[in-house]
């Protein structure tokens, strides 16, 4: 009777998450969804290092441990709604670009919680357009050449992220050239030599098409990496604020104390509205532009690139259950502001799971699950090394960049604007500038060559909306 129960709520989960029906498994689901979490985990690290190292006009800064817990909480609870209204195996957690924003060029003219409040409007408003199907409407007004764009773009944007997170791709500081090989054109750190490590075993069993390639790459070298800490005692790559060369980058793979801690969730709720009054209605307007404009055009990018990658879309780029995406995505930055954690969004690690097999919101709740954990289990958290899951992001796109093959290049009105969108990603460090180069460009050269009627006049107000997104800086001047 017991074996029957079990048998009916398993059938009941794989008809709700369409697993069998999308040629998935539940191990497979489960494996993604643990990957998907390893490969994102450096969040909970990242993203308070980020927001608690800058104070507020206030001169109050956010405390680390505080926003770690949080980050880990809204990233679970997110991932997992996500996983159940768009069953979609795409994880969120802070999105890097809008906490970015936040610390270096908001929290200098507001305090930290009015910085959230304008983070929870920017988010009300991401929902409107969703729910009044605008976003969609602009969704589907992009060419489908551009979203195959976007795809190959991200796919080259995720591979330089881990580049340069495993000290591969390194600052010359330098105006020519801008970045080079490891440390003076030569790999010489053990953490960026576990990386080639991770990168070519990984390589390897994905190339024998090893089931489970990605997760076994990431356990192994992480083992590796434990092994290389127990040897050579590096440490982190900064001690005390100071530089430790050869040290490891986020996180040091080695057991230190407790696994276990307390969270602390005083920052839940620590939010305000008084932004507009501090800066003032058009110094104010133009943070929330800029906000809506990064949160909604990454997000748009990343769920088409991931998608893609899944083979979820059809041939013009649409994907099951777009419209509950859209509107959960943007609860996501509602749900960072409240939380003071930074509006939260598609991560395009996400891949990396569906690399492994993901094709579900089944691997969501087990990536969610993980991040609820995380909040007790910060310390283990940190033991995979980014150096480690920086190669599953290399691996990730290479996988994704295979979809270049679909771009017509014989047509230069499309190729490019498709170039632009491909490369402006990764060297300027930004899906949405990536996507705003691309829209800008796509609207010139059809217009100019005789092909004006060819452009959906949505296009045009969201060429138009870039064009103002990339001069908002001495708009913001005139302004201030």
């Amino acid at each position: 009777m017991a074996s029957e129960n079990a048998s009916s709520v398993k059938s009941k989960i794989d008809r709700f998450f369409e697993v069998t029906k999308r040629g998935s498994s539940f191990g497979a689901e489960i494996r993604g969804g643990l990957v998907t979490f390893v490969t994102m985990a450096y969040i909970v690290v990242l993203n308070p290092i980020i927001l608690s190292g800058h104070p507020d006009i206030a001169g109050k800064a956010l405390d680390f441990a505080q926003v770690s817990a949080v980050t880990a909480l809204t990233a679970g609870v997110m991932t997992i709604l996500f996983g159940v209204v768009a069953r979609l195996p795409f994880g969120f957690a802070a999105g890097l670009g809008i906490n970015s924003f936040l610390a270096v060029s908001v929290v200098g003219q507001v305090t930290w919680s009015e910085a959230m409040g304008l983070v929870v409007i920017n988010g009300v408003i991401i929902v409107l357009l969703a729910v009044t199907g605008l976003r969609r409407m602009i969704f589907d007004a992009v060419p489908v050449q551009l979203k195959v764009a976007i795809s190959v773009g991200i796919g080259l944007f995720i591979a330089f992220i881990g580049f340069v997170n495993a000290g591969f791709v390194t600052s010359t500081g330098l105006g020519s050239p801008p970045v080079g090989l490891g440390k003076d054109g030569s790999i010489t750190t053990v953490p960026t030599i576990m990386f080639v490590i991770a990168l070519l075993l990984t390589g390897i069993l994905v190339a024998r098409k090893v089931r489970g390639a990605l997760l076994i790459g990431l356990v192994v070298s992480t083992v590796l990496a434990i092994i290389a800490e127990a040897i050579f005692k590096l440490g982190p790559a900064f001690v005390d604020g100071k530089p430790n060369p050869g040290g490891w980058g986020l996180t040091v793979p080695e057991f230190t104390g407790s696994l276990v801690s307390l969270p602390d969730f005083s920052l839940i709720g620590a939010f305000s509205f008084g932004g507009f009054e501090r800066l003032g209605i058009l110094a104010g307007i133009m943070v929330v532009f800029t906000l809506v404009f990064s949160n909604f055009f990454d997000a748009m990018g990343t769920m088409t690139g991931l998608s893609k990658e899944a083979g979820l879309a059809d041939e013009k780029g649409n994907f099951p259950r777009l419209k509950s995406a859209l509107v959960v995505e943007g609860v996501g930055a509602i749900a960072g502001g409240m939380t003071s954690g930074s509006s939260n969004t598609v991560f395009v690690e996400s891949g990396a799971g569906i690399g492994e097999g993901a094709r579900t919101g089944l691997a969501n709740v087990v990536t969610g699950l993980l991040f609820l954990l995380a909040v007790f289990f910060t310390p283990l958290t940190q033991l995979v090394p980014s150096e480690v899951a920086s190669a599953m992001l290399v691996i990730v796109g290479a996988m994704m960049i295979s979809q270049i093959k679909e771009i017509d290049w014989t047509e230069y009105t499309v190729a490019l604007p498709v170039f632009l969108t491909i490369t402006v990603m990764p060297m300027t460090y930004s899906i949405a500038n990536g996507i705003g180069v691309g829209f800008v460009s796509w609207v010139v050269l059809h217009a100019l060559a005789g092909k004006i009627r060819t452009i959906s006049p949505l296009l045009w107000i969201v060429a138009a909306g870039f064009v103002v997104f990339f001069a908002r800086g001495p708009i913001e001047a005139l302004i201030g």
